[in-house]
């Protein structure tokens, strides 16, 4: 008997989606304690397929016939906090507690200054609708001989990063809510923020860089808000949440200041428009745009050609749309009115295309695998050869960024590359090697593929028969949802010719790359 239709939840998702009758799979999900309204699961389901159709994919391709649900599911429960009330999540945590009495001090419930470090958490950019990390830093001082539960701290910036944010006005709702909420004396907040943007590979100082989050594949940016004792930005008590951040060995500037003036408009890192016509929304011809980077660099901005792709690809900007009238109601049209073309144009970065490229020459077809489990033809050299007196010829640290074909989500790291030439071969050379990784990058993927795609195209196109290829990745789908591993990272290897058998060497590989890492 075919097994009937269901969720089914497992460790790296929020569901997987078995058979083939949406209908039945959206009446199972409405008690998924996501969203009770079938209809807007299925409108936004509608709208990721019409995405997945304007990027040349096969919507009943194996690999990605469910990614259409798993997207939905995953912005109804990264944007739920639009339902949450904050007095009901904060409800009867305020507990007696006295404090020092006769003026003596301050401490207890009464004056006393509580810090609470290292909330972390993700909220969608409001500006491109991708997921951007914070680190939460709160501070308060009780009143009134009472204090909060210190886990309700953490579940009122749940409720408001489970919206459509940017992280100024993050910091400001949690502020105010808890301001409203506890009556303190004061609330501060620190907010940590980092937003991921396309790997820039030019800097050579890069390789050097110590972490994942080193590379530049992440933007980062600090936003402050206080109120009451807080609000003056030279009161003492300032330097005193400082001092306690950095006792628990977090380092924050002292310069602080709860205006928003600096960072205002220079937090999403990709293309926006300072011009009001805006008809490339309403289908119109496109006007002759004046566009700025807002800090990223000076290479980020749509050129003609991109503009160009962006009014050619009108259905997925209206699907986005949709997807926002979903999650936002309809008050996304004034002030998100940029919102859809940026997702658009970061999702066209990742077009299933087959451009000719000069520099590479694929033999077979390794380089147009399906995704549906089989390896693709080729005749790339994998049997095991001999490696005696020959050097490990090696690219450590290439930074690289691709978008996860499951759940429509950036994953990004490093690639560490080593391999052995032929006789008389000379040294391939970075460029070539960068310019490998981000061809492949810029398509829907998963990380096992990418990583055998790179090493047989290596070996192929550069005409080396031993390859070893490991990719170290952070994916966004492992930390922003469903597990919400936020540490969590993957690395996968393949391996050609003589580092299939030959684990010396591919020992001496690894320990080249740890000595450079």
């Amino acid at each position: 008997m075919a097994p009937s239709p269901s969720i089914v939840a497992d460790g790296n998702d929020l569901g997987v989606y078995n058979g083939t009758c949406l209908d039945e799979c959206l009446d199972n999900y409405s008690n998924n304690n996501v969203s009770n309204n079938d209809k807007d699961l299925e409108s936004i389901v509608d709208a990721v397929t019409v995405l997945l159709r304007g990027l040349g994919e096969d919507v009943e391709r194996e690999g990605i016939k469910k990614t259409p649900l798993r997207v939905a599911r995953a912005f109804l429960e990264g944007t739920k906090g639009y339902q949450q009330n904050i007095k009901n999540i904060i409800g009867d945590a305020l507990f007696p507690e006295a404090g020092i009495e006769n003026g003596a001090g301050c401490g207890g419930g009464s004056g006393g200054l509580v810090v609470v470090r290292n909330i972390d958490l993700f909220s969608y950019c409001e500006a491109c609708l991708l997921p951007f990390k914070a680190r939460l830093h709160v501070a308060y001082i009780s009143s009134c001989q009472r204090v909060v539960g210190l886990s309700k701290f953490s579940r009122v910036a749940e409720a408001f990063a489970k919206r459509l944010q940017s992280p100024q006005r993050l910091a400001d709702d949690i502020c105010k809510a808890l301001s409203d909420n506890i009556k303190p004396l004061g609330v501060a907040l620190i907010l940590e923020c980092l937003h991921i943007q396309f790997p820039k590979v030019e800097d050579k100082a890069d390789e050097l860089k110590s972490s994942i989050e080193d590379m530049p594949h992440w933007m980062p940016s600090s936003f402050f808000a206080g109120s009451g004792l807080f609000e003056n930005e030279s009161n003492n008590i300032w330097n005193d949440f400082i001092e306690l951040l950095q006792l628990g060995g977090i380092s924050v500037s002292r310069h602080i200041t709860t205006s928003a003036s600096v960072s205002k408009g220079i937090w999403c890192p990709f293309p926006v428009t300072t011009d009001s016509d805006s008809s490339i929304l309403n289908g119109k011809a496109s006007p002759q745009y004046e566009l700025n980077c807002n800090g990223s660099g000076p290479n980020c901005g749509w050129s003609k050609s991109s503009l160009a792709k962006l009014e050619a690809n009108s259905s997925m900007i209206t699907a986005v749309k949709s997807i926002l009238s979903v999650i936002a109601g309809d008050s996304w049209k004034e002030k998100l009115c940029w919102t859809p073309i940026r997702y658009v144009w970061w999702l066209s970065n990742f077009h299933r295309i087959k451009p000719v490229i000069q520099f590479m020459h694929f033999q077979g077809n390794c380089a147009e695998a399906d995704g549906n489990g089989s390896s693709g033809k080729t005749d790339v050299r994998m049997a095991a050869t001999e490696a005696k007196g020959k050097e490990i010829l090696w690219e450590v640290r290439v930074p690289f960024c691709s978008q996860c074909e499951h759940h429509l989500l950036p994953f990004f790291g490093t690639a560490h590359i080593g391999y052995i030439s032929v006789k008389q071969q000379k040294q391939v050379i970075r460029p070539k090697i960068c310019n490998i990784v981000e061809f492949f990058c810029h398509r829907l993927q998963v990380q096992e593929r990418l990583t055998r795609q790179i090493a047989e195209a290596i070996s192929s196109s550069c005409n080396v028969d031993s390859v070893i290829v490991v990719l170290e990745a952070n994916h966004i789908c492992m930390q922003s949802r469903g597990v919400e591993k936020i540490g969590s990272s993957t690395a996968t290897v393949a391996v050609l010719g003589c580092f299939i058998t030959d684990s010396a060497l591919k020992a001496a590989f690894f320990e080249r790359v740890s000595d450079r890492t």
